[in-house]
């Protein structure tokens, strides 16, 4: 039902300001209103409809690869004031999974937050990983996580409110699987989908295994299989393998609450989980803080099914060389690795495994009791070596390798010619729209003998095209150089000449010229180039 009272009040007030008062960057009437009839800002709601909404569809990086790369957030980082407070036993300059506060002799405080956007189309299903993402970090440490507070940010009158009731009702449900009560949360109006969890937890201040403890000798234990931004970067562009995405949401979603447990229980020397930095920077990073050099072997790595056939087949996003740019100085990859099997370290991960340092002689029975109690894809893939810099050897054993590529199918080109069609106002010379064609809208002498309905067609065309050109939603200015772009686009010459030389009547400068051009030229290409090489000096 729509309140055309309220409707009226808020669109007098949006058009003396000039502006859409839910979205300054929009003019009133906007193209909402224009084009459904409603009006946002009055409250107007379109019908939402009742089919499925692929979230991964709506989002530009998936999952953690939507993360900030790890060399710009040390960019960032650099020279903020540090707090200093005996009680805080890991904080911000460790760059430990999450932070630790002393209560007492006996507890002490984990705190962790993790948000970011889909990694799977079902809203339900999504909710979960993040939550299973969320509570990862505060398992990572050894802590028991107690409660969470949902973090989401959302499209709201864009996409159905269903799927937010969906997302967030994953999240509850994984965090009670967990045992973390979900007190409270806060949300935000956004255009991209976005969930994750603020978590709080509690852990005896002499057991917390932190990042900094690997040992020379000790066994490096992987809980999950690699390749989930790999995956989802996979199915964004439909070249998903046959059953990779729905491994990779299965263990995304699942806890790594018993991993912690057995860890503790086994007197791990230190932990990570790896997520969004990729499996070299989170180990990078174990390393460095240990001042230790580990080694893994590149064959041992679990991996989801299709993974190594994307990894040949060069299907790889963008976080890999995000993660490389960050973490590549740690990797020493032996000479027989290639490029592309050394990516597999740099695929940033969505709620990843645990990557344990534990005791040469434990490691066995500690797999064992993982695999007895359902972690079946627990892997010993390395070890530490000695005191170091932090270096990673990814040695190569010549047990697995890559699939043959497969050809991927390409839709032929159209010529350039055929995908820039030529606009109506060029089909005959004397019918130029705009500046370019403002003279007498009289019929032309090449019209004598035509009868007089194309006659007054072609007079009312013209009248169109001059009315296209006048001021405004969009100002004078802003038409011209509009006009400048079309013209270089389509390549018309005497449209060309035309539009610059009535653009510097107005006072443009050559720069705001060519850069009109440029945006043509960005579409248009090296030919559209060329063509306006010809005319820019004219």
């Amino acid at each position: 039902m729509k309140d055309m009272e309220k409707r009226k009040r808020v669109m007098q007030r949006s058009m003396r300001l000039g502006h859409c008062i839910c979205d300054p960057k929009k003019p009133c009437p906007c193209d909402v209103f224009r084009e459904q009839d409603l009006c946002p800002c009055a409250g107007e709601r379109a019908e939402q409809p009742d089919g499925p909404v692929r979230l991964t569809e709506l989002v530009d990086s998936p999952g953690c690869a939507s993360k900030i790369d790890a060399a710009s957030l040390q960019r960032v980082l650099a020279g903020l004031p540090a707090f200093d407070d005996p009680r805080v036993l890991i904080g911000v300059p460790a760059g430990d999974d999450a932070g630790v506060y002393q209560l007492d002799d006996e507890r002490a405080l984990v705190q962790t937050v993790d948000v970011f956007s889909p990694s799977v189309d079902d809203p339900y299903l999504f909710g979960e990983i993040a939550a299973a993402n969320s509570v990862s970090d505060a398992y990572a440490m050894g802590a028991r996580p107690l409660t969470a507070l949902s973090i989401v940010g959302f499209p709201i009158r864009v996409v159905p409110d269903r799927v937010m009731h969906e997302i967030l009702r994953g999240g509850i449900d994984k965090m009670a699987e967990a045992g973390v009560a979900v007190v409270g949360g806060h949300s935000i109006n956004d255009k991209e989908i976005k969930a994750g969890f603020a978590v709080t937890g509690l852990i005896d201040p002499r057991k917390i295994v932190s990042n900094a403890g690997a040992r020379p000798g000790d066994r490096l234990i992987l809980t999950k299989p690699l390749g989930t931004g790999i995956l989802a970067f996979a199915a964004q562009i439909g070249r998903a393998p046959q059953g990779g995405p729905e491994a990779a949401a299965r263990a995304m979603a699942s806890l790594n609450r018993r991993a912690s447990e057995r860890m503790v229980e086994f007197g791990a020397h230190a932990c990570t989980d790896v997520t969004g930095f990729g499996l070299m920077g989170h180990l990078g990073s174990m390393a460095s803080a240990g001042k230790v050099d580990v080694e893994i072997v590149w064959d041992d790595l679990p991996v989801f099914p299709g993974v190594l056939q994307c990894l040949a087949d060069g299907i790889l996003p963008g976080a890999v060389e995000r993660n490389r740019e960050s973490s590549g100085h740690c990797a020493v990859p032996d000479e027989g690795l290639e490029p592309s099997m050394l990516d597999l370290c740099f695929d940033a991960q969505t709620s990843g495994g645990l990557l344990i340092a534990l005791a040469e002689p434990r490691a066995e029975a500690f797999l064992a009791r993982l695999h007895d109690e359902g972690i079946a894809e627990a892997t010993p893939i390395g070890r530490v070596l000695a005191e170091g810099t932090g270096r990673v050897c990814v040695r190569y054993a010549g047990r697995r390798r890559l699939p043959e590529p497969r050809a991927i199918p390409r839709k032929p080109a159209a010529p350039v010619e055929q995908a820039v069609a030529a606009p109506a106002c060029c089909a005959e010379e004397e019918t130029r729209p705009m500046g370019c064609c403002e003279g007498d809208s009289s019929p032309p002498a090449a019209a004598a003998g035509r009868s007089d309905a194309v006659t007054e067609a072609k007079r009312h065309f013209q009248e169109f095209m001059k009315a296209t050109g006048r001021p405004g939603a969009l100002d004078a200015a802003t038409k011209q150089a509009v006009a400048i772009a079309l013209s270089v686009l389509a390549r018309c010459e005497p449209c060309v000449k035309a539009h610059i030389k009535k653009a510097r009547q107005m006072g443009f400068t050559q720069e705001e010229i060519d850069e009109a051009a440029w945006m043509a030229i960005s579409f248009g290409g090296s030919p559209t180039m060329m063509f306006y090489n010809q005319f820019r000096d004219s």
